[in-house]
């Protein structure tokens, strides 16, 4: 289940952000995580100032960016066939310039040019800022490339041009970087070491959300847990800070709180958690603020012992259990959702029967599930070989699959004759005459749109469901509505 986000489908708002003088064109797609779709609104805000508005018709670009994922070899291969689609276009429209962006970038870095004749630039995630002087080198005629990671850079002094918007709805990136070493992952190597942003930045961004009616935010990371603000500085260096400098460090708890208690009507979202670094001052900062979501991903990747320990999560199943149970007692209407990796290398049938009985000891509401793939550079696949057979691999993933489907089932159904608070997010994809939008608790419900409106926080009664969507009807508007 590849989670992909295009930007180049964008809404209405889009059109808000773009500014008459500029006259370049810039259409610009992403791939893969938020974090990619959060870099994307920062690319687009520094090219703003660079005279590009963006556009939603690949024809009409002057510039047009990917920005890539690394996480699975499936993503790599749709960022292939995309490029055979710009390829295509740039017959018709020789002057139109072609750069990689991203995960992928870091990754491959000059190989890129030499494989992808169409590509004219590579960009590494913490070389955005220097957008402006790599597209000088191309219009010279020559091609350019930078992707050197940053212990310093965050964007934090860089307000992001918000692409498809629902004028809702909005990332807030709070760090950078990874600092866990998992052997499967690429995401230290593309991304760098863990460095966290300045929280004034970070509430800055959320009072120009508010101000300009947006209901609802993410604080957004790698690696949330980590977020650790000290004066700046890579998070591994923080026992070398002085005396007043750990003092006055603010941790995510502590972040969560500040935003809550400053914005007491904005929706606080979070993403992504390790459970080696979620603590128990989180839950209880979550369970003290009502505009904190009750939702939290929380990857666990395999319910192996064994496994945990050959892909380096620095947790056991063990300790995993105390947290869920710790997350129920502190939060008893908190939504839990997965990641997990089917056919991992070494995996046995046994490994596979543990991962099932952890998925029914927890019973997520949702989840993202995938089967092993091999990522060039990782410590797995320089040490281990990738030995689960490929039927094997998918035969364990469908049944991870149905089990989720079957606690999803039970999540849902758990709403019925319940009223829940929705915030309206978008019209329906199945009916224009109803809206789509999302609980405390992530989950999606629609309803008849009756006089309600998107930005609106509304009470359903929930009165039927499938496994993935609450179906109900508006009783009126939530008390938190503003």
């Amino acid at each position: 289940m590849e989670k992909v986000i295009d930007e180049s489908k964008q809404g209405e708002s889009l059109v808000l952000e773009n500014k008459k003088q500029n006259t370049r064109k810039l259409y610009i797609e992403s791939y893969g995580c938020a974090m990619n779709f959060s870099d994307s609104e920062i690319v687009a805000s520094i090219l703003s100032d660079q005279g590009y508005n963006t556009t939603q018709t690949l024809e009409d670009a002057d510039l047009v960016l990917v920005n890539t994922c690394s996480i699975r070899d499936k993503a790599e291969q749709t960022i292939r066939k995309r490029l055979e689609k710009y390829n295509a276009v740039k017959r018709t429209n020789p002057g139109m310039k072609v750069g990689v962006l991203g995960c992928m970038a870091e990754r491959l870095k000059s190989k890129f040019l030499e494989e992808e004749k169409i590509v004219d630039l590579v960009v590494g995630p913490d070389a955005y800022k220097d957008l402006p002087n790599l597209l000088a080198e191309v219009e010279d005629g020559r091609e350019a490339i930078n992707v050197i990671l940053s212990k310093e850079e965050t964007y934090g002094d860089v307000s992001p041009v918000r692409l498809n918007s629902n004028g809702v709805t909005a990332f807030v990136s709070i760090t950078r970087g990874c600092d866990n070493m998992c052997t499967f992952c690429v995401v230290p190597f593309t991304r760098g070491r863990e460095r966290s942003r300045d929280p004034q930045s970070i509430l800055e961004e959320i009072k120009d959300l508010w101000a300009r009616d947006f209901k609802e935010i993410t604080l957004l990371g790698q690696n949330v847990d980590s977020y650790l603000w000290y004066g700046g500085g890579l998070k591994k260096d923080f026992d070398k800070a002085s005396d007043l400098q750990k003092a006055t460090a603010v941790n995510f708890s502590g972040l969560l709180d500040m935003c809550a208690k400053a914005y007491p009507k904005m929706r606080i979202r979070f993403s992504t958690s390790n459970p080696q670094d979620l603590t128990l001052d989180v839950i209880e900062t979550m369970a003290k603020h009502e505009n904190i979501c009750k939702h939290i991903h929380l990857p666990v990747q395999s319910g192996s012992n064994r496994i945990l320990k050959e892909m380096n999560r620095l947790h056991t199943r063990e300790e995993y259990f105390t947290l869920i149970d710790n997350i129920k007692r502190i939060l008893p209407d908190c939504a839990i959702s997965q990641d997990l990796i089917a056919g991992f290398p070494t995996e046995t049938e046994q490994d596979h029967q543990d991962t099932l009985s952890l998925l029914d000891y927890v019973k997520y509401n949702f989840g993202f599930m995938y089967t092993y793939s091999e990522r060039p550079g990782t410590m797995a696949e320089r040490k281990l070989e990738d030995d689960v057979p490929e039927d094997v691999k998918k035969r364990r993933l469908a049944e991870i699959v149905q089990r989720q489907r079957e606690h999803s089932a039970i999540k849902t159904e758990a709403y019925l004759n319940t009223v829940v608070e929705v915030l309206i997010e978008k019209e329906s994809k199945k009916s224009d005459a109803e809206w789509s939008g999302r609980t405390q608790q992530n989950s999606v419900a629609v309803f008849p749109k009756e006089n309600y409106k998107i930005g609106d926080l509304v009470n359903v009664k929930i009165t039927d469901c499938t496994s993935a969507t609450l179906i109900g009807e508006a009783i009126g508007l939530s008390k938190n509505n503003e």
